[in-house]
């Protein structure tokens, strides 16, 4: 078990690398006490049987990541990782890159009919016929030195990808599905899905009032929140908890004392540079001008939903799940079958391979165009 803790030293294993074909890629990492994620070692494994190593950014503390990302950005050699988004966050964050071409086991899993959101352990012992080893899944992966137990948890996580990479690219290669995983990776190809900015983070709180000046305060506060966080990179529940911050745009305090009242603050927050901001955030969504309060989407609750044709279609998607051997949730989630029965359109279901297989009879079957019938155990589509 080889650990490089030198530039040196991955940038000849990074030179090997880009002579292959594709190479493995893992993190371990800590996130706990941080906003962002604390990167503490990277596993890396060449094709077949070749090297597998672990990369330790805390040892070689001073070792340039730079080879690794000029790897990253090598398009001769397909990157694999397994659930690769918050990965792929930490190296863009961290290096500013992404690696490409992507290809995330997970995501071809589901469409090869493993089901959905299948795990690493799962795929391992359904295709490499091995058990791993879980002793190590919850360690604190900051602490050295690391014991030869975690090691080996760690090198498991790269060199059965291997086996499980050219298993599923060959299915797809099989069934021609390589366009469908291209499609669904766009999302961790793109930079937007590892930026938060901290004037669209009130979006990411759950609220269920339609007033504007409430929703403005609600802007405000988590502005301050996430960008205090980013700042001094901490979880943004260490500054104030959702639960707090929509207590504080009910209860509008002006100053210290009305602050201090509040049920659900934490104590750090009642005072200092938190108490400071929290109150010129409320501050600045009461004075709000009310063209530009912030709007809730409430697209949802203004559907008129068909619950007969949504059943109709639950039952489509399923027929066509089996038929395809693809995981459901990948080609149509519950809430886009209810936009469907509503009449919306302009969904990811209607589009790309989605339609295809599922949105060109779904959009039949809204349209009486067609009907279901069963005909032993199998649903069939019946022209009308």
């Amino acid at each position: 078990m080889r650990t490089l803790t030198t530039t040196e030293e991955l940038s000849a294993f990074c030179e090997t690398a880009a002579k292959g074909p594709y190479i493995t890629v893992d993190t371990e990492f800590l996130r706990e006490r941080t906003y962002y994620s604390k990167l503490c070692l990277v596993q890396l494994a060449l094709p077949g049987d070749g090297e597998a190593v672990l990369v330790d950014p805390i040892v070689g503390s001073e070792m340039s990541m730079e080879p690794l990302y000029e790897l990253f950005r090598n398009k001769g050699v397909v990157k694999v990782f397994h659930a690769a988004r918050q990965d792929l966050e930490i190296f863009f964050i961290e290096g500013g890159v992404i690696p490409e071409p992507l290809f995330d086991t997970q995501v071809a899993a589901m469409v090869c009919g493993f089901g959905e959101q299948v795990g690493y352990e799962t795929l391992v012992k359904r295709i490499v016929k091995a058990q791993v080893d879980k002793s190590s899944r919850f360690t604190d992966w900051s602490r050295r030195p690391l014991t030869d137990a975690q090691k080996e948890y760690a090198l498991a996580d790269v060199t059965h990808l291997r086996v499980v990479y050219e298993y599923l690219a060959a299915e797809l290669a099989k069934t021609g599905r390589g366009p469908w995983v291209e499609e669904e990776l766009g999302v961790l190809l793109s930079p937007d899905t590892y930026v938060i900015h901290p004037d669209a983070a009130w979006k990411r709180v759950k609220t269920r009032t339609n007033s504007g000046r409430f929703l403005a305060i609600v802007r405000e506060l988590a502005r301050f929140r996430e960008g205090y966080a980013q700042a001094r990179n901490v979880p943004r529940n260490r500054v104030f908890k959702d639960d707090a911050l929509l207590e504080l745009a009910s209860t509008k305090p002006r100053n210290e004392k009305e602050l201090s009242r509040s049920r659900l603050l934490l104590r750090e927050a009642r005072r200092g540079e938190i108490a400071e901001g929290i109150l010129t955030a409320v501050s600045a969504g009461l004075e709000a001008d009310p063209e530009d309060f912030p709007k809730a989407d409430r697209r949802r609750e203004k559907l008129q939903v068909n619950p007969a044709l949504a059943d109709l279609l639950r039952v489509l998607l399923k027929a066509k799940g089996e038929r395809f051997n693809v995981a459901q949730r990948l080609i149509a989630s519950a809430a886009e079958l209810d936009e469907i029965a509503a009449g919306e359109r302009d969904i990811p279901a209607m589009k790309g391979w989605r339609r295809e297989v599922f949105g060109e009879d779904a959009l039949k079957l809204c349209e009486g165009k067609v009907a279901l019938a069963l005909k032993g155990e199998n649903v069939e589509i019946v022209s009308l």
